[in-house]
């Protein structure tokens, strides 16, 4: 008796390449509670994680305060004496071969403070333009929000001009300049340009992260700058009904957020320096200054949050 076998039928060609459905990738990552590696946040939730990294953003910045000097001699000195000396140099151009401080009261006090408050706007900056690119080892080793970095380069910055305000209350005792409760006002001036350098040192970290080479570039622009913010001279004296300058360039430069918190700290610290000489409505515009380059540049820094330290 013979066993007959009966053999499939063949497969269609099109069932045979057919692929195996699966679930859906999304829905199961969704499901398992899995999401993106290093995905954007939302604002609100980046604004509570970088709170809750406050003590890391204190740490980090007192950290790189110390460890700045820590090769130096002198140490801890060069915080104070690093701006001292800027200010005697630009004393001896400025004040004595140029004769900038012709016209201007407490001259030497004058200056010290446009420097020290000129200094803290331009290295939290810089530092700033070299957050990401300079630490990528950092963002690429740990989850933590980005805009940490910024922050506490400024914070660092903040500290260090607190080390050199003790100096500079030494210079304006020394000069005769008696202290008063106007001093007070040294205070939400700091704050209000806090908030600006953070601001505008986000903008640079997400500018330097795709650009390298604007770090080099920096300086030129800084040093541009300084020169159009009044450290070393009256803006109100040099460009004064006697000026040939034309009659705009006036009320442009007092609108300059760097002369605006200058004459701000002038104000609070030098009782010579008085409300005449401020821009018309300077508190509202250190006030528009911080609330525009910080909210502005926090959320330029947040919209690139995921491609920090990729490529």
């Amino acid at each position: 008796m013979s066993q007959v076998l009966d053999t499939p039928p063949p497969t269609p060609a099109s069932a045979a390449t057919a692929p195996t459905a699966g679930p859906d990738l999304a829905a199961l990552a969704a499901r398992h509670g899995l999401s993106v590696s290093g995905a954007r946040p939302s604002l609100p939730q980046y604004v509570r994680q970088l709170w809750a990294r406050r003590h890391f953003i204190g740490a980090f910045s007192t950290a790189k305060l110390t460890a700045q000097y820590s090769q130096a001699k002198l140490g801890q000195v060069w915080q104070v004496m690093t701006p001292l000396l800027n200010a005697a140099v630009y004393y001896f151009i400025f004040g004595m071969l140029m004769n900038t401080s012709r016209g201007v009261e407490d001259f030497v006090p004058f200056l010290v403070t446009g420097v020290f408050v000129w200094t803290f706007t331009q290295s939290s900056i810089m530092a700033g333009t070299r957050a990401i690119s300079g630490n990528l080892g950092l963002v690429r080793a740990l989850h933590f929000p980005r805009a940490a970095l910024p922050v506490s380069f400024c914070l660092q910055q903040l500290q260090q001009l607190i080390f050199s305000m003790a100096a500079l209350v030494v210079i304006l005792l020394a000069f005769g300049v008696p202290p008063s409760m106007s001093w007070m006002l040294a205070v939400p001036a700091l704050v209000l340009q806090f908030v600006f350098n953070a601001g505008v040192a986000m903008v640079m970290a997400r500018v330097g992260s795709k650009i390298p080479d604007m770090a080099q570039l920096m300086p030129f622009l800084l040093r541009t700058w300084m020169y159009g913010s009044g450290v070393m001279f009256s803006i109100q004296r040099m460009t004064g009904p006697d000026s040939d300058l034309p009659s705009w360039v006036g009320p442009l430069l007092q609108v300059n957020p760097a002369v605006v918190y200058i004459d701000l700290m002038r104000f609070a610290l030098i009782d010579t320096f008085d409300a005449s000489q401020l821009p018309p409505h300077v508190w509202a515009l250190a006030a528009g200054w911080a609330v525009v380059a910080g909210i502005g540049g926090f959320i330029y820094f947040w919209k690139a949050e995921e491609t920090y330290g990729r490529g």
